[in-house]
């Protein structure tokens, strides 16, 4: 309703329309509970569908336990909301909408169509079908004095309860801006997760290797080393690799300055034996010609020296391409991250995910302050918690 006439529009008001708050609404809506989701932008699940465009990734298949253990500090907080709805149960979700799924190489768990947009589709469709409401182009704006919910557009809207699913700040452009930590009390504050970082690289490397993946590498930073790619990027590096140490590493850049990255070139080749290669390709060969004949492509020679000087004697240079330091200065800007960490503080809630301050107001998704690495954990836990914030406001109006 508008101006001063502010009637309950439905049982429940969720505002936002991700993975967490569509959620939400499919619970709310199957135990018969009149929903309206509202969202600021012209259609809803925009960063779930720009998540699907590689390969829509819902979930892993790993051990329940090690999968908890995924979300870090968080693990022992959100383990019940896992739990209760757990990687089979998002399986068999998706599943019951048409969307058959497959499980990796990797274990991950993906969509048969490895799209987004099927599954939406036909969760939309059956979300309206239950009679949930959509208002689009509805950016929320706070509270009155009377406690009703504020639109830009003007609209009040009063709800018997409010579940807030707006998502972090990371692609602000697909609608998660952050803005609404200005309108809730203990906000931990907002940072990039699964983020590339800068490096002060030199213009020759620049300009000749920027959009250069890597692959098949060991990074290790913090006594913990992991498997995978990075992509080098004109500002710096980014790609999975990364992304599983960027907490680390973004935590440990904030207490004491730059953070030094270690890479191994080559890690199913041992010390020992890289260096048996470099000694037998070097006689009479030029140090390029010694790299490359030791398999390395161009883009990895300039790494290794920009990392500064590079040993020519055999067991030297084979530490060297085991171990090159990068030097990483700063995490790339929350616009460009995939994901955020930080948001509404657990302490802030009760065991239903309400907040103290504001009874029959719920919270859920990447809003609320944890973060994951990719592999499906993501979106899984903005699932659970939307199934958990739904269920505290079932338990509410009951």
């Amino acid at each position: 309703m508008v101006g001063d006439l502010c009637e309950p529009m439905s049982d429940v008001a969720i505002v936002g329309g991700g993975p967490a708050g569509l959620m939400a609404a499919e619970v709310l809506s199957a135990a018969g509970r009149s929903v309206t989701v509202y969202d600021r932008m012209p259609s809803l699940g925009r960063k779930f569908l720009m998540a699907g465009r590689g390969g829509l990734n819902l979930t892993h298949s790993e051990d329940l336990d090690a999968f908890i253990g995924r979300y870090g500090s968080r693990s022992e907080t959100l383990a019940p909301w896992i739990e209760a709805f757990s990687p089979i149960d998002l399986i068999v979700w998706a599943e019951g909408l048409g969307q058959e799924t497959f499980i990796g190489s990797s274990g991950r768990v993906f969509p048969k169509a490895l799209k987004a947009s099927p599954l939406l589709r036909a969760w939309l469709a059956r979300l309206a079908g239950r009679g949930v409401e959509f208002r689009l182009r509805q950016e929320w704006t706070g509270w009155n004095v009377d406690g009703d919910l504020t639109f830009k557009s003007g609209e009040t809207v009063r709800a018997k309860a409010t579940i807030l699913a707006l998502g972090g700040a990371s692609w602000p452009k697909l609608g998660s801006d952050g803005a609404w930590t200005a309108l809730l009390p203990q906000v931990a504050p907002l940072a990039p997760a699964n983020c590339g970082f800068q490096v002060a690289w030199s213009e020759v490397f620049r300009d000749r290797f920027a959009g250069t993946p890597l692959k098949a590498l060991a990074l290790g930073f913090g006594g913990r080393t992991v498997r995978g790619e990075i992509m080098l990027t004109a500002s710096g590096i980014e790609g999975g690799g990364v992304y599983a140490l960027s907490s680390a590493l973004r935590e440990a850049i904030a207490a004491s300055g730059p953070a030094k990255l270690e890479i191994d070139l080559r890690p199913d080749v041992s010390t020992g034996r890289l260096q048996a290669k470099l000694a037998a390709s070097g006689l009479g060969q030029s140090q390029a010609n010694v790299l490359r004949k030791a398999g390395l492509n161009a883009a990895e020679i300039g790494l290794l020296r920009e990392a500064g000087h590079v040993p020519k004697e055999p067991a030297s240079l084979a530490r060297r391409i085991k171990s090159v330091p990068v030097q990483l200065i700063a995490p790339q800007p929350l616009d460009r991250a995939i994901s955020t960490a930080g948001g509404v503080t657990f302490a802030s809630l009760d065991a239903d995910l309400m907040l103290r301050e504001r009874p029959g107001v719920f919270v859920a998704g990447e809003m609320l302050d944890w973060e994951a690495p990719t592999g499906g954990y993501l979106l899984q836990a903005c699932f659970a918690t939307g199934v958990a914030a739904a269920k505290g406001v079932l338990k509410r109006l009951s």
